[in-house]
């Protein structure tokens, strides 16, 4: 291959893929054109002529059922954001490549693309095919991607079983150990709208407990209590694994989250280091936008607030709504779902063991532990074909780096020579997937 991993990366920062509106377009086209340089079967498929989806296959001899890895190339904005350097730029500073998606997720598309095309280059036998399939859209919902794909194109993933995608792999560190989360399960994505009335009129004339003064109670209550605390085999796993693997008086405090009447408590604890449990153990809330007035001296009496919710598997949204109801239903006039899409409703760690270990072989530091993402993937499209996907982009990534607080955040950036180990765990996973599973 012509293209590092991590050229390939600055490469693909370099193209604008914003979501809205995404124009994934020249990014698929000269992914196709990387691809086409080995023998493959390709295809582009879209309900957008601008919003292409690349599908490339290496044929393997049906022994085997094939194995899928899929990434998406748009990004989020960056309006509003104070970044260092140039976040299309793709730089390569002091050993990082900075940039939108240099983490999320164009990063894990340099990594799937080379291991994929080092598969081919490399002649390694295939009893299953391998399917690579780049992706539109998974940050507004996958309506042009993987929704669209799967609904309109299932035949493409015929007996598929297991797919390799984001959003695991990346390491982090509690006190001096280095875990590798591997994603197993995600949670549910839904966006709810809040509609607050109260008594509009001239701004020069005092009003009470109008719209406005409801919306900011509401935005203080989220902001200062949380949701019930559920605990979920996933996640009761997850913290398993962590608490076996640290010291008195760490491994104790962990397991304390598993009990209910003190989860919150031992939370508080731990502050800013409990981020990675707070949405493990919650269904989450947050105000996102918020639209009231149109004239500064009008008093609006109407104020619509928009909400990201995500919801624990095994939950329904209608316990979601009964939660939110609970905390909120003294203030919001109404409650409207804009999109709900369940979660996978199982999930399987079939391929846990041989991916821990890959990364206990590629760093014998590292603790590899079951992950519960607390975002959405597009994996929960492909699980309605009964596709388990497994988050498995390596990253070995310093302490002060923390993966979840710079993805969708200012100065995005990753280690330039992580890329070559993320490349490396993908290969030997499809190899050892082709011979041992």
């Amino acid at each position: 291959m012509s293209l590092t991993p991590a050229e390939l990366l600055r490469q693909l920062i370099r193209f604008r893929t914003v979501n809205p509106p995404g124009d994934e377009k020249d990014c698929i086209l000269f992914l196709k054109e990387l691809v086409s340089k080995i023998p493959c079967e390709i295809t582009i498929l879209s309900n957008d002529n601008s919003r292409p989806n690349l599908i490339c296959r290496l044929k393997g001899n049906n022994s085997k059922s094939p194995l899928l890895l899929y990434g998406h190339v748009d990004v989020v904005p960056v309006e509003g954001q104070s970044w260092k350097h140039d976040p299309f730029a793709g730089e390569l500073i002091n050993g990082y490549i900075w940039g939108r998606g240099a983490l999320d997720m164009k990063g894990g598309i340099a990594m799937l693309v080379s291991a994929f095309l080092r598969i081919a280059e490399n002649k390694i036998p295939l009893n299953g095919d391998l399917i690579l399939v780049l992706l539109a859209d998974e940050e507004a919902g996958g309506d042009f991607g993987a929704k669209f794909l799967v609904e309109k194109h299932p035949d493409i993933f015929k007996n598929v079983k297991y797919a390799i995608g984001e959003f695991g792999g990346f390491s982090f560190y509690i006190g001096k150990k280095k875990f590798y989360p591997i994603m197993l399960a995600e949670k549910q994505v839904c966006w709810l709208t809040l509609k607050v009335t109260g008594p509009g009129g001239h701004g020069s004339l005092p009003v009470k407990n109008g719209a406005m003064a409801k919306t900011g109670k509401i935005l203080t209550t989220l902001n200062k209590k949380q949701l019930p605390v559920h605990i979920t085999p996933i996640a009761k796993s997850m913290i398993q694994y962590i608490a076996k693997h640290l010291s008195f008086p760490k491994n104790i405090l962990i397991r304390l989250l598993l009990f209910k009447p003190l989860t919150d408590f031992i939370l508080k604890i731990f502050g800013n280091k409990g981020d990675i449990f707070k949405p493990i153990l919650h269904n989450t809330i947050n105000a996102t936008i918020f639209k009231g007035g149109s004239k500064i001296n009008v008093i609006p009496s109407e104020v619509e607030i928009s909400l990201d919710g995500r919801i624990l598997p095994g939950l329904t949204k209608e316990d979601f709504i009964s939660e939110l109801n609970g905390l909120i239903s003294d203030e919001a006039d109404k409650i409207e779902i804009v999109r709900y899409e369940p979660g996978p409703k199982t999930s399987t760690n079939d391929l846990f063991p041989m991916l821990s270990t890959i990364l206990k072989e590629m760093d014998p530091n590292g603790i590899p532990i079951p992950l519960l993402m607390s975002g959405v993937t597009d994996g929960r499209h492909f699980a309605k074909l009964g596709i388990q996907t497994y988050g498995f982009l390596p990253m070995q990534l310093p302490d002060e780096l923390h993966f979840t607080k710079l993805v969708h955040a200012a100065d995005e950036r990753i280690p330039a020579d992580t890329l070559e180990f993320g490349t490396e765990g993908i290969y030997r996973a499809i190899v050892r997937y082709q011979g041992d599973i």
